[in-house]
């Protein structure tokens, strides 16, 4: 197998891997709407900003994510795709540190010490080669398991659902990034966050028709599916029961 091949198929794999992931996010209560959710005290201006992120995305986000789809090098996209993710590395080992897991600190920051150097800056990712599995952990968590609750569900345009917990870790996670606090050039940095959000955006569209298909209520869809995935997340995969609908 030729490296061309094995480029194709570990995109394939990512962009499916994505698609998994938002059918998963997005998945729950399809056969149900408008479901009162005690976890959702705010969900007419939730709607309200759900509304709007949805217009932008048919506008501007989609119409993008499908042209840098369209117009970007199979090599070239997972390489735009490593780099970011090879950074965001710092955040993940860091927060396992902070939530008392050494095992997953110390896997994440080899993997960006080895991204970092032999995988180019990132642009490969040899680690995942290496056995070096990527963690996903973030400071939403580390509040989490520092006994934070979720706080009420919130849904912001661009940024999208979150639990007021998971918002203000996002924003530490953000503030921690290297790329964003280590360029000084405004338009650079700029660039580097739209360009993210494109890519981001791009490895999602194939889950994009299931989840129309999917959902008599999209809002509730979403909301049910993310607050279920991320119990999962904080409670590694094992996360208590709860009526989240």
């Amino acid at each position: 197998m030729n490296v061309k091949t094995l480029q194709k198929s570990a995109w394939r794999g990512w962009r499916g891997s994505l698609a998994l992931a938002a059918a998963v996010l997005l998945a729950g209560c399809a056969g149900t709407t408008r479901a009162p959710s005690p976890q959702d005290p705010y969900e007419g201006f939730n709607r309200t900003m759900f509304e709007v992120h949805e217009g932008l995305d048919k506008v501007a986000l989609r119409p993008l994510a499908k042209g840098y789809d369209a117009a970007v090098p199979l090599p070239a996209k997972m390489s735009v795709h490593n780099f970011y993710e090879n950074l965001w590395d710092v955040s993940r080992g860091g927060n396992a540190f902070l939530q008392g897991k050494p095992r997953e600190g110390f896997t994440g920051l080899g993997r960006l010490l080895i991204n970092s150097t032999v995988g180019i800056f990132g642009l490969f990712d040899v680690a995942s080669e290496m056995g070096l599995d990527q963690g996903d952990e973030d400071f939403g968590q580390t509040f989490a398991v520092w006994g934070v609750p979720d706080g009420p569900y919130v849904f912001l345009p661009v940024i999208g659902p979150n639990t007021s917990r998971d918002l203000v870790g996002w924003g530490v996670d953000q503030y921690f990034y290297p790329l964003w606090w280590h360029v000084d050039n405004v338009a650079l940095r700029n660039s580097a966050v739209a360009l993210r959000a494109v890519e981001v955006r791009a490895g999602l569209l194939p889950g994009d028709k299931v989840i129309e298909e999917a959902a008599l209520d999209k809002y509730a869809y979403i909301r049910s599916g993310y607050l279920q995935r991320r119990a999962s997340q904080v409670h590694d995969g094992n996360p208590p029961r709860r009526d989240d609908n």
